[in-house]
């Protein structure tokens, strides 16, 4: 053999996959057919949420006489935002580099392909080099879906990869698709002053989300400006002198939306194609490869992670099963937990979420305590000024244990863990209750939420202890 695990794809499910591989005494090789870093670093995650940093910090300079500032003659360059997003990922795939150099992982530039269970073709440049490896670890990720509508290949009709890409902000924005990648994009480019629309053809945005942070979240994305039209399909798009117009039908009635780009946000599918899937008789469909709890795919000592899989699309969720794969690939009886991984949106204010929506406790027959608490209530999110917010905690009735968390809000992505892992070792709304948190800060708002789940809370008007639902 000529290694003991190859990884293909080198995202941050492929690249930890091989680390923690290589930690374990394995001989590893990674094989990336772009970027090391794959798509989250160069056209995802953090190029989405380093852009989104400079959009915060220019409505943060717009309203900086509400702290008692003063500033004039204030505007943005878009070319040095994108200077500083390449700077950043930049900076981030040469940690990456370093850290597979330093564990002595072998990293081939090139496109792989399965040729049976143990043999990989790597494609390098006019060259093919052929491999052999003990284990295989597949890590190919997902491309965005397209629209099919007409006129959804027309000359501005983009993905968000291509969206990064764009050398300045469009006047005007149609976001076709509310979830978590559109709503995303809507607010930050919003902030940077392009007119926006939002097109969905369900009834509410976010899907899967809970409907009360759902309405909050709409409430607020139309107070900061964005339209949204719900109940709506796009029928057509048409290319005209000024752009492009969006048809969009609601009821019967066809609405014109006039655009200078449209964003075509409807979802993305597991990469499965094109990696020899079925040389090596691997599992798979068009909702992703077949796993088990230890990532093993239908053939033995071949692992799929991560969006390739179809299931949990988060960059977080692909690296713990990296690690529970390369675990169970070195030998070690590992398997993911599924019960409390968190959902991140990065709006202004963010969302956060973890464990069971109020909606999804109560279809499966749960009986339920829900508590609330206002950021508006809060002493640190009033000196911020960030007092638009909201945490929800979903409670067993008989245990008090913490079944969901919910918050809208400032540093919703950060606050979240507390409920992820009360989530995940069954701890109740005591064990947060009782715990002594820090004055004046945010993650107050989570220590008082869990009070109302089981007595009054201080720092909010009086109301009935927690609301029970079965």
């Amino acid at each position: 053999m000529d290694y003991d695990v190859a990884v293909i794809g080198s995202g941050p499910g492929g690249y930890v996959a091989a680390i923690r591989a290589a930690q374990l005494g394995a001989k590893v090789v990674l094989i990336e057919k772009d970027k090391l870093g794959g798509v989250c670093l160069h056209k995802g995650c953090i190029p989405t949420k380093t852009l989104l940093k400079s959009a915060q910090k220019w409505q943060e300079l717009q309203r900086c006489s509400d702290f008692g500032l003063r500033a004039e003659h204030i505007g943005f360059d878009y070319t040095l935002i994108q200077k500083r997003i390449m700077q950043v990922t930049e900076q981030i795939q040469k940690g990456i580099a370093q850290l597979v150099k330093s564990n002595r992982i072998m990293l081939k530039e090139g496109r792989a392909a399965l040729n049976g269970s143990q043999q990989i073709s790597v494609a390098l440049g006019e060259r093919v080099e052929e491999i052999t490896a003990e284990h295989i670890l597949l890590a190919t990720g997902s491309s965005a879906m397209t629209l099919p509508v007409e006129g959804s290949t027309l000359p501005g009709v983009i993905t968000s990869e291509q969206l990064l890409q764009l050398p300045e902000v469009p006047r005007s924005l149609a976001v076709i698709g509310a979830g978590a990648v559109g709503i995303e994009f809507a607010a930050i480019w919003q902030a940077f002053g392009c007119k926006v629309t939002v097109v969905e053809r369900m009834p509410s945005i976010l899907p899967n989300m809970d409907d009360e942070i759902v309405k909050r979240m709409a409430l607020l994305l139309r107070k900061q400006g964005i339209t949204m039209l719900t109940n709506t399909a796009v029928a057509k798009i048409k290319q005209t002198g000024d752009g492009l117009l969006v048809m969009a039908a609601k009821d019967g009635t066809v609405q014109e939306i006039p655009a200078e780009k449209v964003l075509v946000s409807v979802g993305r599918k597991p990469v499965v194609e094109g990696f020899g899937l079925d040389t090596a008789g691997v599992a798979y469909d068009h909702r992703g490869i077949k796993v088990d709890e230890h990532m093993e795919t239908s053939v033995k000592g071949i692992y799929a992670i991560g969006d390739a899989t179809g299931t949990y699309m988060w960059a977080h969720a692909a690296s713990a099963m990296a690690m529970a794969a390369a675990d169970h690939a070195c030998g070690k009886q590992v398997s993911v937990n599924n019960t409390a991984i968190p959902g991140c949106i990065y709006t202004t204010p963010e969302i956060a979420t973890v464990g069971l929506t109020e909606q999804a406790a109560l279809s499966q027959g749960k009986k339920i305590k829900i508590s609330k608490f206002n950021f508006a209530a809060n002493g640190k999110a009033v000196s911020m000024g960030e007092t638009d917010g909201l945490v929800k905690m979903i409670a067993d009735k008989q245990t008090d244990k913490i079944l969901g968390m919910h918050i809208i809000g400032a540093h919703a992505s950060d606050l979240i863990m507390e409920g992820a892992l009360a989530i995940r070792n069954g701890l109740t709304a005591r064990h947060i209750g009782h715990t002594i948190h820090p004055h004046p800060s945010l993650s107050e708002t989570l220590m008082e939420c869990a009070h109302g789940i089981y007595g009054p809370v201080i720092h909010q008007a009086p109301a009935p202890a927690a609301r029970q639902r079965s």
